[in-house]
């Protein structure tokens, strides 16, 4: 039977990812843009720099400036309305620093199961299962909070909450995204930023990791985004969310704490507004019946630890013989602080792509 790799996201404001993390390069091309946008280089640039690795000490030591090249779909600074290829190249790939790991199957990594369900795996780097992978969603998110900004004033933004048992409490209504990058563990609360660096930095001194927990927030949502049944706007959030790498859960207002609540005291109750009802809560999350409701969208996505690390590890080899792996390279200790424009992306492409499903079903309800 064939097989393939999917690596497309979206239904009218679509994305195709590409490449492998030491190849040539990586990136992403974007279907279904509307024309007339403004777009350039440093809109991409932006949330780019926030992804790339080595910025700070609490993550991969890879130098790479994740430079973006826009190579089709722009012109004179406003969007074609025709497919939109963005191209990063990899620079500081050093793909036999990998060698050791070439028949080897790297614990909680997708070397194993990559390997059985094709027949073959890049082992450089992790190739598609590759992290680096992810620089495509975040050029192409950023052009999502372009015209998210633009056509509705949608905003979002996402922080650090928690890594391993150090969470934190900020009001997510207020925090902004100078709060978030006062800190290189973005997170916005600095008492709590300051453990969790003790704490990332003391796991990759025992050559260990963390995980953790990113909430995201987004403001200015319109009524009506989402559909009732299978595409309900949580359900399209937790697939964006869920197809990131090391992400292991996901929840949206009350969460899993609901459950605990009871119907009293989880319902949000409707007060008059100046544009229409207003809820006086938000255990929902600014989700009903899988449609927003004009308030706040709030989620939280969990990371595991880093499944790469340096320590001495049970594996075996592609021979199926035992064999104790302690893996080098350069690897971050916490996913979290570069998690946090990965979230941002995958929720301002979902929700670019419902804010245009909208538009059509306004045109049909206008006729």
């Amino acid at each position: 039977m064939l097989a393939f790799v999917s690596s497309s996201f979206g239904h009218l404001f679509r994305i195709a990812t590409w490449g492998e993390s030491h190849g040539g390069g990586v990136g992403v091309v974007i279907d279904g843009c509307p024309p007339r946008l403004d777009l350039s280089v440093d809109h991409l640039q932006a949330d780019l720099d926030r992804r790339r690795p080595g910025q700070s000490r609490l993550t991969t030591q890879r130098q790479e400036a994740d430079e973006a090249e826009i190579l089709s779909g722009v012109f004179e600074g406003r969007t074609l309305g025709t497919p939109i290829a963005v191209l990063v190249r990899n620079t500081d790939a050093r793909p036999a620093a990998y060698d050791h790991l070439k028949d080897v199957y790297r614990p909680s990594h997708a070397d194993f199961t990559y390997e059985a369900k094709y027949g073959l795996r890049n082992w450089e780097g992790g190739g598609r299962s590759s992290a680096r992978e992810t620089i495509g969603r975040v050029a192409a998110g950023a052009i999502a909070r372009q015209l998210l900004a633009q056509a509705c004033g949608i905003e979002v933004l996402a922080w650090v909450s928690q890594v391993h048992t150090i969470g934190s409490t900020v009001d997510s209504s207020t925090v902004t995204l100078a709060d978030v990058e006062a800190d290189p563990t973005r997170c916005p609360d600095p008492e709590a930023a300051a453990a969790m660096t003790t704490a990332i930095e003391d796991a990759r001194r025992r050559g260990d990791s963390l995980g953790g927990i990113v909430t995201c927030v987004a403001r200015q949502v319109p009524v009506g985004l989402g559909e009732p049944v299978f595409d309900r706007l949580e359900a399209d959030l937790a697939k964006g969310m869920l197809s990131l790498p090391a992400s292991k859960g996901f929840d949206i207002g009350s969460g899993f704490a609901g459950a605990a609540m009871t119907g009293l005291t989880h319902n949000d109750a409707f007060s008059p507004g100046p544009d229409g009802p207003t809820t006086d809560t938000n255990h929902s999350g600014g989700v009903q019946g899988g449609i927003s409701n004009g308030a706040d969208l709030c989620f939280r996505v969990a990371f595991k630890p880093t499944a790469t690390i340096s320590s001495a590890q049970k594996t075996v080899n592609t021979d199926n013989q035992p064999v104790t792996l302690e893996a080098k390279g350069r690897h971050d200790p916490c996913v979290l602080p570069r998690a946090v424009p990965l979230v941002e992306a995958m929720a301002l492409l979902t929700l670019a792509d419902h804010w245009l499903r909208q538009q059509a079903v306004d045109v049909l309800n206008a006729d």
